[in-house]
């Protein structure tokens, strides 16, 4: 009877011991069985931008300037323009950004010719090689008959019957080209070259108008030559160039036919200040006067210059008077309710929302015409 329970106790040890070591080797066959879940280690891919590239910044002293340098340049360069478009150039005074601006450009282009009065000195003093456009082109000058550019006269060009009406109405503000400048070969003296990086010391600031940007043939002059300027500082723009000058000249037969709505008789203009003597002469018209008889509107009207333009509008029929930015609106206002000639404003100096030259000249050819066919 003793037996029992020890013979009972060792079957069930034996059993608990059989359970474990089948519950072991399920445990150890399973651990084995099961694959790795871990995903394998690889290198993210890299999230940083490609270094962009680096182009040269040209600085534009005005607008209109500024859209001819970026028809030019395209986006081979950063064009910054100083003066605001639509802004009197001859009022405007530049900051201390401006400034730096300047000296850090890799080229500055400028008018010249004193357009930009608050800037002489410091482009003068600039550490960045300077561009005057003004240095490339048949200049201007004032108190002379604006009918004598006849290198930019075009077939079927409307003039009056002797090709020089209303003479005998010569104006102080009126201009021609002068006899030392010539298209062939754009001689001046102290003309800055390419070779010798434009010396501040040699360019004249005085001596002509500096309106040049109303004639597109005087612009295509200037394209060319900053062309090469920009070449001999590493920029190649010379097909774009080609282009351009291509298209000023397609863009001026359209502007010539554009105007060719206005009757010959009709081609007569009194303005704001001188402004608009390279347009005039090179499309047919005549300059009759100008309420500021200065190609700066720095200056002021006078009693006498008002008196002359009263009679002049009453002989002559004026019916329009063209103002611009930095005409005084008061005597304008003033001259145009005693003669009875209607106020025209023209976009002179300011560029249109696609920033390009083709533009702003059509613009303004259109309203010169749309004001003289009214």
């Amino acid at each position: 009877m003793r037996r029992l329970p020890v013979l009972l106790l060792t079957s069930v040890s034996a059993l608990l011991l059989s359970a474990c070591g089948s519950s072991s080797s399920s445990s150890d066959t399973s651990a084995a069985s099961t694959p790795s879940t871990e995903a394998p280690s690889t290198n993210p891919p890299s999230t940083e931008a490609p270094e962009p590239i680096e182009v040269p910044t040209l600085v534009a002293t005005h607008s209109v300037l500024g859209a001819i340098v970026s028809d030019l340049v395209g986006e081979s360069a950063e064009v910054r323009v100083l003066i605001p478009n639509g802004v009197d150039p001859h009022e405007w005074e530049p900051s201390a950004k401006d400034v730096e601006a300047i000296n850090k450009a890799a080229l500055v282009v400028a008018n010249g010719l004193n357009l930009e009065e608050g800037l002489d000195s410091i482009l003068d003093a600039s550490e960045s090689p300077v561009f005057y456009a003004t240095d490339h082109i048949v200049v201007l000058e004032m108190g002379e008959d604006s009918h004598a550019h006849d290198d930019h006269a075009h077939e079927g060009e409307a003039k009056s019957e002797d090709g020089h009406a209303h003479d005998e109405h010569a104006h102080e503000g009126e201009a021609k080209p002068a006899d030392d400048h010539a298209h062939d070969d754009h001689a001046h003296e102290g003309e800055a070259k390419p070779e010798d990086s434009h010396a501040h010391d040699d360019h004249a600031h005085d001596g002509g108008d500096p309106h040049f940007w109303t004639d597109p043939l005087a612009v295509a002059e200037v394209v060319e030559h900053l062309s090469e300027e920009l070449s001999s500082l590493g920029l190649d723009v010379a097909e774009r160039a080609e282009t351009l000058i291509a298209d000023l000249t397609a863009l001026d037969a359209e502007v010539v036919e554009l105007l060719s709505a206005i009757p010959v008789e009709d081609r007569v203009m009194i303005t704001g200040h001188v402004s608009m003597a390279y347009f005039a002469a090179h499309y047919g018209f005549e300059l009759l006067g100008s309420i500021v008889p200065s190609l700066s509107t720095s200056a002021e009207a006078t009693a006498a210059n008002l008196a002359e333009l009263k009679e002049v509008i009453a002989v002559e029929g004026v019916s329009v008077i063209f103002a611009e930015v930095g005409a005084p609106d008061d005597v304008v206002e003033a001259l145009a309710n005693e003669t009875g000639a209607r106020v025209v404003v023209v976009s002179s100096h300011l560029v249109p929302a696609d920033n390009t030259y083709r533009s702003f000249l059509l613009q303004l050819a259109s309203e010169v015409r749309d004001a003289l066919t009214a």
